[in-house]
This record gives structure tokens, C-alpha cells and sequence, in this order.
């Protein structure tokens, strides 16, 4: 079933297989998109991947984390990003703009900044964000973050994407909104699971007033929060307290999918937990050394940063196991909680996380598990996957590793694979990394591992 077309709203994609959305420093630092965009995602597109989704384009022009990556904001972004589109799409690729608010886990910035700290409670987290506290949006700045989703919406079709992916997980603002451990607020956005999704709705109405019913418009959710994963420090701890520890429930999320059924979205893209990065949407081992470095580039941002890049400082021996608390899985992650959005909510669904083997894959479509799945880091290492798999290839000869140094590196530096196991030497793994960010692409620069 890999190799055969899928048709949403529309929409046909020519196989099964998606990139799904990878984030890299391939913007100026206005946000436009530069010409090592395109090449990167050209290079996707070339190795057969029936659709890709972007990395989260910003909609707010100052919560914008990392620095240098690609924003929507403003309409100037326009022209930049059409053009690599329509790049892409000449390869017979679909693609599609994946948009988002991070709030108060954005990671970065260049001075600290009140409006990093936007939230749907107040509150404080020692893990995500590096602003020393959440604060809750007024009304009227809800109001507004609404409609600057349905004004990115909106450019995504004038930018002439095939579609529009909202991230309402990861931790970000949607995700604030939705769990019952960040959301304490006792108007119409908090309390009841209905008034929790009261945010994801007024935008998934708003976006479908703005592109229309013929634009195709997912959602990718978190299926189960799992907030005591990673280990992290959350305050105030709530009532009840299983709200705090767990967060949203399958239950929970089961009914926001039928609801965004019921509100025309599309399809649903199903990962897991609560915050970027985390162990149940990131397969694989916590890169502890990465994530040391990452917090001591802002550590100087707040009090809050320098204390927790203080905390990565502690001996190894004794951090680097309490990091890696739930982390370890490597396949297939999110499959059984996406088969049961499949079976449960009638939307067509994406399974992410951990695949890699043509025989996994095979399955998980043949089973009714999804209908498309969808891959990063496996295409970041072995771009050419999807022809590997339609030549008959089980599995790359040199697979990811789920090391998961990418996810944490590419903030500051080059987009590539990190990982010195999968590379003859250094300079073999150098020489890729530069040439996954090049602005021209010539054969004789490229470099396969």
C-alpha cells in the first residue's frame, strides 16, 4: 500500500509516505525564507516522498523561536515561500505549511522578552521556554492570536501550498490551552474539556472562514499529554492531581478530534506528549549533551535559564540517567493511538513516529492504522528512503539512529545528521551537513552517508 495514491479533499498525494515537518536555521533573520530553503526541500521531494510538511512557520512576529527560522507573520514572506513551494511541487510533491504559536515555550530570543511568556495560565516551567514564567493571554489577546492563524491560513493558499497543518501540540499555545495542567483559567477558555478546546476551535472556524472548504486543513494533536515525561519542574501543581501528572487523556483527545471532524478539518496528524523536546514524540535517547549546550547559549536570558543551565552542569553521572527517564522507544510510537483516532473519529489520519522499515510501514497502512505515515529524522538521514522502499529495500544500510542530536543542534547550527556512527569520519559528516544547507545543489557536492 505504500506506493498507492491518497486523495484528501481534493488532494491527491502519489504514495503514502510524508516528511513530516523538520526545523532549521534556513531563514534571515527577518524570517524570510533563504535559498537553502528550497534545497533542502527539494531534496525530499527528489527521494520520493508523496508529501512534505514544512517546519512551523510562525504566525506572531515576535514569538518567534529559533531565531533564523522561516516566519508567515507578514504578508513580504509571501514571495519567498511560493517560490520554493512551487519547486517542490514541480516534482510531483505535495506540499504542505505546517503553522504555530509557540507561547511560552519559545525557546529563544534575541532580548528577553514579556511576550514570550504567553499562556493560557500563569504559571512556571523549568524546562521549556526560558522566561522565567507563563503569563495568562487577556481576552482580547486571544482574539488576536486567532486571527493571526487565519491570517497565515490565509497566505498559506496565496502562497499556493496543497494545504494547511496547525500545530496544536508540541507545547505550543494550542497545547497550553488544551491541558488541564497549564489551563487553570475560569472563563470560557478553561475548565471543562469543552472549554479548553474553546482556542482550537474559534481558530479552526476561523481558518476555515479564511482559506475556505476546498482548501485541504489538518491538525496535528497529541494524543496523550503525558506531562510527568520528561522529568521537569511545573508550578502550581493543580486539582486534581492526575490532571497535573498525566494531562489529557486519549479520552480527552478523541473527543477534540470529533469535534474538529464536526468543525471541517480534514485529517489529523497523531503524535504523543507534551512539550518539544519529549520522549513520547521523539523516539530514541535524550541527546543530554546537546541539550547542555542548547541551554547555555540563553542561559543569560533570564534567571530561570541560568539556573537551569546551572542544573545540566551537575555531575553527568547523576543528570544524564534523570534525563533519560522514558526515553529509549524506537518504533512505531504513536501507531495504536492513531488506529483508534482512525477507527474512532472517521478522519483520515497520519501516524508519526519511529518509522523507518518498509515491512513496519506496510503494516501499519494495511492494518487500518493510517492511512499515511509520516518520517523526519529517518529522511533526514536516508532522503532517497521512499525509492530504497519501492526498489524492494527492508531498511537503509545505514539507518537513524534516533540519537535525536538533530532536534536539539539544528537550533544552532547547520541542519544535517550529528551522529559520528552513521559517517567513515568527521569530514564525511561535515561535508553533508554543509551540503544539506547550500544555496546551489550540484551532484558533485553531494554526499551520502
Amino acid at each position: 500500500m505504500i506506493f498507492e495514491p491518497f486523495t484528501i479533499n481534493g488532494v491527491t498525494l502519489p504514495n503514502r509516505l510524508m516528511r513530516s515537518s523538520i526545523g532549521g536555521r534556513l531563514a534571515y533573520y527577518d524570517g524570510t525564507v533563504n535559498e537553502a530553503w528550497p534545497n533542502f526541500e527539494k531534496r525530499f521531494a527528489e527521494g520520493g516522498v508523496g508529501a512534505i510538511v514544512s517546519a512551523t512557520l510562525t504566525i506572531d512576529d515576535r514569538r518567534w523561536s529559533p531565531i533564523e527560522y522561516p516566519k508567515i507573520s507578514q504578508d513580504k514572506f509571501i514571495p519567498g515561500l511560493r517560490a520554493g513551494v512551487k519547486r517542490v511541487q514541480a516534482l510531483g510533491t505535495k506540499y504542505i505549511i505546517q503553522i504555530g504559536d509557540p507561547g511560552s515555550h519559545t525557546q529563544t530570543s534575541l532580548f528577553s522578552q514579556p511576550a514570550d511568556e504567553a499562556s493560557a495560565s500563569s504559571g512556571f516551567d523549568l524546562l521549556y521556554g526560558y522566561r522565567s514564567r507563563r503569563t495568562a493571554l487577556s481576552i482580547g489577546e486571544i482574539e488576536a492570536v486567532v486571527d493571526r492563524f487565519a491570517q497565515a491560513a490565509r497566505r498559506v493558499r496565496e502562497i499556493g501550498a496543497d494545504g494547511v497543518e496547525v500545530t496544536a501540540s508540541k507545547g505550543y499555545i494550542i497545547h497550553q490551552f488544551l491541558n488541564p495542567a497549564i489551563n487553570r483559567r475560569t472563563d470560557r477558555y478553561g475548565g471543562s474539556r469543552q472549554r479548553r478546546f474553546q482556542l482550537l476551535k474559534e481558530i479552526v472556524e476561523a481558518i476555515r472562514e479564511a482559506v475556505g472548504r476546498d482548501f485541504l486543513f489538518g491538525v496535528r494533536l497529541s494524543a496523550w499529554d503525558y506531562n510527568y515525561l520528561p522529568v521537569n519542574l511545573r508550578l502550581p501543581v493543580t486539582r486534581p492531581v492526575r490532571d497535573w501528572w498525566v494531562g489529557n487523556t486519549i479520552d480527552d483527545t478523541l473527543e477534540y478530534g470529533r469535534w474538529m471532524r464536526d468543525l471541517g478539518v480534514d485529517y489529523l496528524h497523531i503524535s504523543n506528549g507534551y512539550g518539544f523536546i519529549n520522549p513520547k514524540e521523539n523516539p530514541g535517547d535524550f541527546p543530554f549533551d546537546e541539550a547542555r549546550m542548547f541551554f547555555d547559549t540563553n542561559r543569560h536570558l533570564t534567571g530561570k535559564a541560568a539556573v537551569r543551565a546551572a542544573v545540566m552542569h551537575l555531575p553527568k553521572a547523576l543528570m544524564k540517567p534523570l534525563a533519560n527517564r522514558g526515553w529509549g522507544e524506537k518504533t512505531t510510537l504513536n501507531l495504536d493511538d492513531a488506529r483508534r483516532f482512525r477507527a474512532e473519529v472517521g478522519l483520515p489520519v497520519i501516524a508519526n513516529g519511529g518509522f523507518q522499515n518498509r515491512s513496519e510501514i506496510e503494516a501499519a497502512l494495511a492494518s487500518g492504522g493510517a492511512d499515511l505515515v509520516s518520517m523526519a529524522r529517518p529522511l533526514l538521514a536516508n532522503p532517497d528512503l521512499p525509492k530504497l522502499f519501492e526498489a524492494g529495500t527492508e531498511s537503509p544500510e545505514r539507518p537513524c539512529t534516533f540519537c535525536n542530536r538533530c532536534a536539539i543542534r539544528t537550533t544552532m547550527f547547520p541542519l544535517g545528521c550529528y551522529d559520528p556512527s552513521r559517517f567513515d569520519s568527521p569530514d564525511e559528516m561535515e561535508a553533508q551537513i554543509i551540503t544539506w544547507s547550500a544555496t546551489t545543489t550540484r551532484e558533485s557536492d553531494a554526499v551520502t552517508s
